[in-house]
């Protein structure tokens, strides 16, 4: 609710004219009633925000023109000045993202698993048929004929 500032009157039972010319100059808060809707939270938030950045903006064309090496310093500022307002807003946008990364990444490793499966089988075949190829002829060297 909007509050103003009022002077308190002594007597009430007085005639108006007659109070108003004996105001206290004790201030008291009333309701303010001019008809404006209080401004919400997100209204207040919005013009807190456009008032930072035009002050942050101001200062950073101040400093672009006294010394620009101070530069990176006013960003890193800003950034550390931003970061607690804008991390929840960030996080909840990009969960969805973190979340389908995990499960490409999780199938890609499935994927990967089957493919060094598959592989590690083929070299065992070829292992066991070379294998087999050297026994067949070292039994020839031996005994002058094939194994069957």
């Amino acid at each position: 609710m909007k509050m103003v500032k009022s002077p308190a009157r002594k007597n009430l039972d007085e005639a108006p004219h007659e109070a108003a010319a004996e105001v206290e100059h004790d201030l008291r808060l009333e309701p303010a009633v001019d008809g404006e809707a209080e401004a919400s939270p997100e209204e207040s938030d919005e013009s807190n925000l456009v008032a930072t950045v035009a002050a942050v903006g101001v200062v950073g064309i101040g400093v672009a023109l006294v010394e620009a090496a101070l530069l990176p310093g006013v960003i890193l500022g800003v950034a550390a000045m931003a970061a607690p307002q804008l991390a929840p807003k960030i996080g909840s946008a990009l969960g969805p993202l973190f979340k389908s990364t995990v499960r490409g990444l999780y199938r890609v490793g499935q994927k990967t698993r089957e493919l060094v499966a598959e592989t590690h089988e083929h070299v065992q075949d070829i292992v066991a048929e070379v294998d087999a190829e050297g026994k067949t002829a070292a039994s020839v060297k031996e005994t002058g004929a094939p194994l069957q």
